[in-house]
């Protein structure tokens, strides 16, 4: 089992900047995808940001331009942590924010426990 633990999140005014981060703790696993997904209040918990193996990345329509997703890659996609910085918020980026391994090879899948983002002015 990996836990992995996230940090990062907090209040932040409309305009402003925040990076979170998600670590596998204690552990270094390959991984084929990474990624942060969302969940506002009320809705379905949605892509955000994926990065995959060989370094491509796919962002949701509405964060495009305002948010990256970045990795450490110690050697063979073998990761350790994933970030995600965001800029120009907006009071609809207020959620939770959930960061995704997915393994390599075994395709099992972990899940980060959540951290709340509040844009509010």
């Amino acid at each position: 089992q990996v836990q992995l633990e996230e940090a990062g999140g907090e209040v932040e005014h409309p305009g402003g900047s925040l990076i979170l981060s998600c670590a596998a703790a204690a552990t270094r696993i390959s991984t084929d995808v990474l990624g942060w997904y969302r969940q506002a209040p009320e809705k379905q918990r949605e892509m955000t940001a994926i990065i995959r193996s060989g370094g491509h990345t796919q962002y949701a329509d509405s964060v495009k331009s305002r948010f990256t997703i970045a990795r450490d890659n110690i050697r063979n996609n073998v990761t350790n942590t994933v970030y995600l910085q965001k800029i120009s918020l907006k009071s609809a980026d207020t959620a939770v924010f959930f960061c995704y391994f997915k393994v390599a090879g075994s395709g099992y899948e972990y899940w980060g426990q959540g951290t709340q983002v509040t844009v509010s002015s």
